[in-house]
């Protein structure tokens, strides 16, 4: 017998991964004791605070894909499973990464260049999964505006694959690291995307 996946508890263990990741944010924020307060160390505090926002980005992108669509298989719970691994280890190379841009803590050029490396390949692999969840979905679901979204979003978080991509073999390279090159190329994501959009609009006749 074949039972139907059940959505409801696929988002419950979703989001109590993130939550948990949240945690692990949490009770890494460094403090001074005093005598008589408790002295905040406002670097590790800024370092937190962009995880965390990062962190309910990705919550945010995860609960846009559920109610964009209703169709779930055993893929999509997959690719769901590796999405949320890797949320999980992604968060503390973020915060490394903002630590040692702010001085907090000293890494050599060597270091920054794994650093950038293993940051984008985490962010390599939660767009994929992202991209690859939409594409199962366009792909099982009949053709309609609902449908023609999901491949919008597809290929849109395919171009994060893709600057993700080039951050890490400009990492590898060492090339520009000085400048935070592999960091900074991030930007290109933006005129990206909005070319995507025009020429998918334009293309499907849609208004995404």
């Amino acid at each position: 017998m074949i039972f139907q996946h059940n959505i409801s508890r696929i988002e419950t263990f979703s989001d109590a991964v993130f939550a948990f990741a949240a945690t692990l944010l949490v009770v890494s924020v460094g403090y001074e004791e005093s005598s008589s307060v408790l002295k905040i160390d406002w670097v590790a505090f800024i370092s937190f605070g962009v995880s965390f926002f990062v962190l309910v980005a990705l919550w945010w992108l995860h609960y846009n894909f559920f109610r964009r669509t209703d169709y779930i298989d055993s893929w999509i719970i997959a690719l769901n499973a590796i999405l949320l691994f890797v949320v999980l280890y992604y968060v503390f190379p973020l915060k490394s990464l903002i630590n040692s841009m702010t001085g907090q803590q000293r890494l050599t050029i060597d270091e920054i260049s794994s650093l950038f490396q293993l940051y984008s390949l985490g962010f390599l692999l939660i767009f994929s999964c992202f991209s690859l969840m939409y594409y199962r979905a366009y792909r099982k679901t009949k053709l309609t505006a609902i449908n023609m979204s999901l491949l919008f979003y597809a290929r849109h978080f395919a171009i994060y694959i893709i600057v993700s991509f080039a951050s890490i073999l400009i990492a590898k390279s060492q090339f520009g690291l000085k400048w935070a090159l592999p960091g900074l190329i991030y930007m290109l994501l933006g005129p990206l995307c909005y070319i995507h959009g025009v020429r998918f609009n334009k293309k499907f006749k849609t208004s995404l």
